[in-house]
């Protein structure tokens, strides 16, 4: 179906160990402190925050949610360059928030990207992004490590995105 993931995964972010067979991506930043400001980042990241302060254009679902759809990507006047996404996991705990979304048909890549925001017991709020993928396109299989840039580039622009 359209709506299904391109992977079986599913969920594979929230583990320690990520599939073999993908490229991994595990990254923290440090944000803030307290209460505050996880509440702020927290609000932020679940409103898509986090991909529209790195560039992105969001469309679909304003609030984070299990299930939902949306379109991710750049416009720039009648050029737009995007994919689509299906959240497949959301966490609500007192100090930890978060969502991880899996690519859907069409998409470049095959895989899931992982958004967890921790307040820490040494106070710090601490975004992390967890990911793995291959390449699920013929001209993203061209690419090879250009990329592997892009999504070291973005990765970096995410963990930017809330301090």
């Amino acid at each position: 179906m359209a709506d299904d993931v391109t992977y079986a995964e599913v969920g594979a972010t929230a583990h320690a160990v990520l599939p073999a067979g993908y490229q991994h991506v595990r990254r923290a930043n440090l944000i803030g402190r307290g209460a505050r400001e996880f509440r702020a980042a927290a609000d932020a990241m679940m409103t898509w925050q986090v991909q529209r302060r790195a560039g992105l254009t969001v469309r679909g679902c304003e609030r984070v949610a299990l299930g939902e759809i949306v379109w991710m990507g750049a416009v720039g006047g009648p050029l737009r360059i995007g994919f689509r996404c299906k959240v497949v996991s959301v966490i609500d705990e007192e100090r930890r928030k978060g969502f991880a979304y899996g690519t859907l048909p069409g998409h470049p890549e095959s895989g899931e990207e992982a958004f967890l925001l921790i307040w820490r017991d040494d106070d710090f709020v601490e975004l992390q992004v967890v990911a793995f993928s291959r390449p699920a396109r013929w001209w993203s299989r061209i690419a090879g490590p250009a990329g592997s840039l892009v999504q070291r580039w973005m990765t970096s622009r995410y963990l930017k995105a809330l301090a």
